[in-house]
């Protein structure tokens, strides 16, 4: 019997959003699949990546949850801009210069940074996408910078969108079973 809860939990439907979205982008950054694959990436960034995290933040918003709203929304409009600057780019609308996108995804990171720092108090599995997104954004804005290479980015964008699903997948399971089936772990610092 799942667990009798007034309101359901946004978070589940935010992390698969943010996850899938960034698995399928990552796999293309990180050269698995091709680059002209970017036009799958586009639709999906705004539809599921982009609209449903700012769906879930909104919800977030509703229950008090701080944390959620500030993730969920600033992603959902992370992957918006990601989805409009390549449509704007690809139909010629402007031109990108890969230096300014080095410094907009490392400025990602330090955002990204310091949401880290708050799942700190919340669990292990938040703390571990956290802290792997943070490391994605500066590799891949290094990357663009001529410092690296942005597949390396790309392989660690994988493994943050799979955490990020291994979460959505846990938050639902254990809201399914009304009990923990799959561990998300307790806070990284304790009081």
């Amino acid at each position: 019997m799942p667990a009798n809860t007034d309101t359901a939990n946004p978070a589940p439907l935010g992390l698969v959003a943010f996850g899938l979205t960034t698995v399928l982008l990552s796999l293309i950054n990180g050269g698995i699949l091709p680059s002209a694959g970017e036009s799958v990436v586009l639709p999906l960034a705004l539809a599921f990546g982009g609209t449903c995290q700012l769906f879930a933040g909104i919800l977030e918003y509703k229950e008090g949850n701080t944390f959620g709203y500030t993730a969920f929304s600033s992603y959902g409009a992370f992957w918006w801009w990601f989805g409009l600057l390549l449509l704007f780019a690809g139909n010629g609308w402007l031109s990108v210069d890969g230096t300014t996108v080095g410094v907009t995804l490392l400025l990602w990171g330090l955002f990204t940074a310091y949401m880290w720092v708050a799942t700190f108090k919340l669990n292990w599995a938040l703390w571990s996408v956290f802290l792997t997104l943070t490391i994605t954004f500066l590799l891949l804005g290094l990357g663009d910078l001529g410092y690296g290479t942005a597949t390396l980015g790309g392989y660690v964008g994988i493994l943050t969108g799979l955490l990020a699903m291994y979460t959505s997948s846990a938050e639902v399971v254990n809201w399914a079973w009304d009990r923990t089936v799959v561990p998300i772990g307790g806070m990284p610092l304790s009081d």
